[in-house]
């Protein structure tokens, strides 16, 4: 379950998890990881408590509504990257960790049913799950670390100017996540 949680994040196939990171860490600079680092985990709490609570049948939940939410999750954080301002308040920080957070109760329902069919009729949920969730955070914590790093050698040795990076990322993110909610309607 540890690689099926890594694998969930880093495949290729499932670009929608890459694409959240991507439009979530294009404000921060690699010296900011810390920040970034406890944005993911925020984000990993919320789709851990959803697998949960699917998984142990709690709650179900609509396939084609979650289908059409995630891209709006991600199109809605584009949206607060380019508008992103370094003179934040420790609210907003706050209202980042909770949007996160909520955001990943989304992706987490994303995952549901097919996370729950691979259980099966398994008697031990809470174990899976942990092990699951643990590769989806170190998966995260993967394609964060590429994605501030990218962003350093955009901003450091090739000069982009930092704005143009944060933006350009975040277009393009948005504009994947418009193409993605059109296409799920």
């Amino acid at each position: 379950y540890l690689k099926l949680g890594f694998w969930h994040i880093t495949d290729w196939a499932g670009y929608d998890h890459m694409l959240f990171l991507l439009a979530l860490c294009g404000a921060y600079s690699f010296a900011e990881w810390r920040k970034v680092a406890l944005l993911v985990t925020a984000f990993t709490l919320g789709h851990s408590l959803t697998l949960a609570l699917t998984a142990l049948d709690v709650i179900r939940v609509n396939a084609n509504l979650i289908e059409f939410l995630i891209p709006l999750t991600i199109f809605l954080t584009a949206l607060g990257t380019i508008f992103y301002s370094k003179s934040t308040t420790k609210r907003f920080w706050m209202l980042s960790y909770v949007l996160a957070l909520a955001f990943g109760l989304i992706h987490g329902m994303g995952f549901s049913n097919y996370f729950r069919s691979l259980l099966g009729n398994a008697k031990d949920v809470i174990t899976p799950l942990l092990y699951f969730n643990i590769g989806v955070e170190i998966g995260q914590l993967a394609i964060v670390t590429a994605i501030l790093l990218i962003g350093w050698v955009m901003r450091g040795p090739l000069r982009v100017p930092p704005n143009w990076w944060r933006i350009g990322i975040s277009v393009m993110a948005g504009v994947i996540a418009i193409w993605l909610m059109v296409a799920r309607l």
